[in-house]
């Protein structure tokens, strides 16, 4: 029986070219620099402090990768440490590495639950890793113990309703296929092209990792622990760690209103069963991306528009955010197949401009020659409708 190590060690997980690194920059949630400021400091960390970060199940180096090269290009300090049980992952992980120049990155082969004998750190990125593990709970914990008490994580785990057919096809591979991980492939291909058009994973438009080679439909389809988390069944993981969510990159995902033809049915239901309800109506939902932080410094965490504050688009292009807005009235958004347009204001399309990670809010509204006040009723529904579909974001990374 192939074990989880062999896999990885087999089908280094995802699919990398090192010589890539040349050309491109991988980047996404959780674990983008500005990202974790907005969700963990307040938008407001002094990036002229060492950060030490660790990369908790490192795979072949995208959280690494993603937060050593942007923290490179700012100049700011830091420390990460990679750890990882396969040594191919690893292999790639480093030459990755290597081909950027990056440097202050510590790797170790080991395993997750001894993240504490590693050291402590400000941030630890845990990206597609804690589903997998035999007891998921000792891993969270494991994570937890791990963190300084103002740090925080970032986290993806599997949902389930997103992930409709996987597991079927997961359980019935697992009761024909016999040998090595190469062998397993082979034949799990072979069945899967006789599989009727009418499966359900072949009618789940959002589930598409079997189709990014070999690593990917291992990885999906062949994997001998996998277990997806509900979101009621995450916060109270969370909780059970000594952790609490400060929020997601994703947190329309999980408002039930768009659904609902009268907001009156939402009355006195908590804020978990309203996620809870929002992600069995969405049904789309195949990860869940998250922050937390020890329980009882949750309070500030997230970034508000004050004016000290410095905003981010997502993609750093905010030109073309103001070009689409100015010629549509509208910001169209594709989420996971979502088509979604958010309303905004022309007045608001002047003040885009001036966003280039670098400049206040105080400093923006003095450049447009408006009032605190004016500012803010321009400008902060248009940043919470952005927050919610992790568009815009708070840091004083490059300042």
């Amino acid at each position: 029986m192939s074990t989880v190590q062999d896999q990885y060690d087999a089908y280094p997980y995802p699919e990398r070219n090192p010589a890539e690194e040349k050309s491109r920059l991988v980047t996404g949630s959780p674990s983008h620099p500005v990202e974790i400021d907005h969700f963990l400091f307040g938008g407001q960390r002094d990036w002229s402090r060492p950060f030490r970060a660790l990369v908790a199940g490192g795979g072949t180096g995208d959280a690494l990768i993603q937060m050593a090269q942007i923290l490179t290009s700012a100049g700011k300090p830091y420390e990460i440490t990679y750890l990882d049980l396969s040594a191919s992952a690893r292999k790639v992980a480093e030459e990755r590495a290597k081909v950027r120049g990056l440097m202050n990155i510590r790797f170790e082969t080991g395993s997750l639950l001894n993240a504490a004998d590693y050291g402590r750190f400000d941030y630890i990125d845990c990206c597609g890793v804690l589903h997998h593990l035999p007891h998921p709970q000792e891993g969270f914990n494991a994570l937890a113990k791990a963190l300084t008490p103002e740090g925080g994580i970032g986290l993806m785990v599997y949902a389930p309703y997103g992930r409709s057919g996987v597991y079927p096809l997961q359980e019935a591979f697992g009761t024909v296929l016999q040998g090595s991980p190469k062998e397993r492939l082979k034949s799990a291909r072979q069945i899967f092209d006789r599989l009727p058009d009418a499966h359900p994973f072949k009618r789940n438009s959002v589930v598409v990792d079997h189709e990014q080679g070999d690593a990917g439909f291992y990885d999906l389809l062949l994997h001998s622990q996998d277990r997806p988390y509900a979101i009621r069944d995450l916060l109270h993981t969370l909780d059970e760690a000594g952790l609490a969510m400060t929020g997601s990159p994703q947190a329309y995902a999980y408002d039930p209103a768009p659904f609902l033809p009268d907001r009156r049915m939402l009355a006195g239901l908590d804020a978990i069963t309203r996620m809870e309800l929002a992600e069995k109506l969405r049904g789309t939902i195949k990860v869940h991306v998250l922050y937390a932080v020890p329980t009882g410094r949750a309070e500030g965490r997230v970034a508000a528009p004050t004016p000290g504050q410095v905003p981010h688009f997502k993609g750093g292009n905010a030109a073309r955010i103001a070009q689409t807005v100015a010629r549509k009235g509208v910001l169209p958004v594709t989420m996971s197949g979502e088509r979604i347009e958010i309303p905004v204001s022309g007045a608001v399309v002047s003040i885009l401009r001036h966003v280039d990670g670098r400049k206040t809010l105080a400093e923006i509204a003095a450049l447009e020659r408006l009032d605190p006040v004016g500012f803010a009723a321009l400008w902060n529904g248009f940043s919470a409708d952005l927050a919610r579909y992790g568009l815009l974001y708070y840091s004083r990374l490059l300042r």
